[in-house]
């Protein structure tokens, strides 16, 4: 996908649909980049929500979004709505001719994914999808290690999301806990470290995969785990559970290879905990400085992502993670739930 012309010699017109909590994160790095990006609309369907918002940032507000598409002059939305609603609202502003930020998951179905994917190509509009963790500090150290082949062959790889979602969390919601609009502990909650799987490590041949909702009245699991094998070889695991006592607890990432051992922790991968390879490197001297503190399970990189978007936008840069690379995270969630509800091992890809 090329995304049509390139927008210069002005700032790039952006609305942001959806003004709950994520929403004040894409607020934060438009605000950071006001010299590239406008922010001219919000929208929300809470009346009070959406007043606010128009106050707090002296934009027009629109409750719905056929009504903002009409009446704003926008180049770009970005959807921070229920994940359910991510294709439908994708879809609506493509065929408007507007570009696309969406946050994660980009959808609740493969079949809806690959929808998104292919109306952003027939509109000839950018499709971003947003995995700010991949910009983490901590997790750029790890990445860059990788890639340097500190790690020798990858043995093993264990994923822990030990986070913590009371009742309360997705009472405040009707949306919250249902398998149209929100996914589970895994779909929701964990998109992002399983984003990591694929990103860090590489494709996946398999899983086999086990959810429960142990104390949650949601329709979706609160516990998950995942056992993974990795084209390569490797074997792993995702575990997550949103039960944790009394708050979230951990966001960790450990990668055993036959020349590293590595452990990215804390409560959302910002603490590098153990960084040991057999032969030293420049590198070492600095990894420390990558770790941060942080009260947020979202970490800081929404302002990095949209540094990107913004070259995307002008022409001058490729997406970081785009609508097909959104996709792949998206078919590992999906074979994930496939495999837990039928008993039995996926392999990926899902379809040829």
């Amino acid at each position: 996908m090329n995304g049509g012309r390139p927008i210069r010699g002005r700032a790039i017109r952006i609305a942001v649909i959806g003004c709950g909590r994520i929403a004040a994160s894409h607020f934060k790095a438009i605000e950071a980049h006001r010299d590239e990006l406008e922010l001219v609309a919000v929208c929300d369907t809470d009346a009070t929500t959406l007043r606010a918002t128009e106050e707090r940032h002296r934009v027009a507000g629109f409750a719905t979004l056929p009504q903002l598409l009409k009446e704003a002059e926008v180049d770009v939305v970005a959807l921070c709505t229920p994940s359910g609603l991510h294709p439908q609202q994708t879809i609506l502003a493509a065929r408007a001719g507007r570009h696309v930020i969406t946050e994660k998951p980009m959808a609740t179905r493969w079949s809806d994914g690959l929808q998104m994917v292919r109306e952003c190509d027939e509109a000839d509009v950018h499709l971003l999808v947003v995995k700010q963790n991949r910009r983490n500090t901590t997790l750029q150290a790890l990445k860059r290690a990788l890639e340097n082949g500190r790690f020798g062959r990858i043995y093993m790889v264990t994923l822990n999301v030990f986070w913590s979602r009371p009742q309360s969390y997705y009472d405040s919601a009707r949306w919250r806990g249902t398998w149209e609009f929100d996914g589970g502990a895994l779909m929701n909650q964990a998109s992002h470290y399983v984003d990591l799987v694929d990103w860090l490590i590489g494709p996946v041949e398999s899983v086999q995969a086990y959810v429960a909702t142990l104390a949650r009245n949601i329709q979706v699991e609160d516990t998950a785990t995942v056992g993974v094998r990795w084209r390569s070889g490797a074997l792993g695991s995702i575990n997550v559970t949103m039960l944790t006592y009394p708050r979230n607890f951990e966001g960790s990432i450990t990668i055993i290879g036959e020349r590293g051992t590595a452990r990215v922790g804390g409560v959302a991968v910002n603490d590098i905990q153990h960084w040991e390879f057999a032969e030293r490197d420049p590198q070492d001297d600095t990894v420390r400085s990558a770790s941060y503190q942080t009260a947020s399970v979202y970490g800081t990189g929404h302002t990095g992502y949209y540094a990107n978007a913004v070259k995307v936008m002008r022409g001058e840069a490729e997406p970081e993670t785009d609508g097909r690379e959104g996709l792949r995270s998206l078919e590992l969630l999906i074979a994930s739930y496939l495999s837990a509800r039928d008993g039995r091992r996926m392999a990926l890809p899902l379809e040829y």
